[in-house]
């Protein structure tokens, strides 16, 4: 169930729908709205499929992949399958990633804060201090 104050914040991209995926990075799940979604596809189909990486990027990026819909209540239903790929057990944690939402274990998201909250310093300086980024 999502929080309603982030339902009202979606309402415009309801009636699109979404897709939920696997994250690369991290054991959690992404949700893209579909507009969001059909931009990144439009990028990846760009890419030369006759590169063996490229070929095996977009099939590896794209396993799991599901056309999902939140319901008039603000319901989101996640399938088994990614589920168990996310490690979700009881209570789920949505974190904002600026275009999309990232679907968390709670336990694997404190934890996943906890062990970089020691390095967070120096990645914000390494991300954001670099001379040809402007945050204008």
């Amino acid at each position: 169930m999502l929080p309603v104050a982030l339902k009202n914040q979606m309402s415009p991209l309801l009636n699109d729908g979404f897709v939920l995926k696997r994250s690369v990075f991290q054991p959690c799940l992404e949700l893209y709205p579909m507009a969001e979604w059909n931009s990144l596809m439009q990028k990846m189909n760009k890419m030369n499929r006759f590169k063996k990486k490229n070929n095996d990027f977009i099939r590896r990026f794209s396993a799991g992949v599901k056309v999902v819909e939140i319901d008039s209540t603000g319901r989101l239903l996640i399938p088994k399958n990614l589920v168990e790929i996310a490690g979700i057990t009881k209570e789920v944690v949505l974190s904002s990633a600026i275009n999309i939402i990232e679907i968390w274990d709670k336990d694997g998201y404190e934890k996943v804060l906890d062990d970089t909250a020691d390095d967070f310093a120096s990645l914000a300086e390494e991300v954001m201090g670099e001379d040809d980024y402007e945050l204008s």
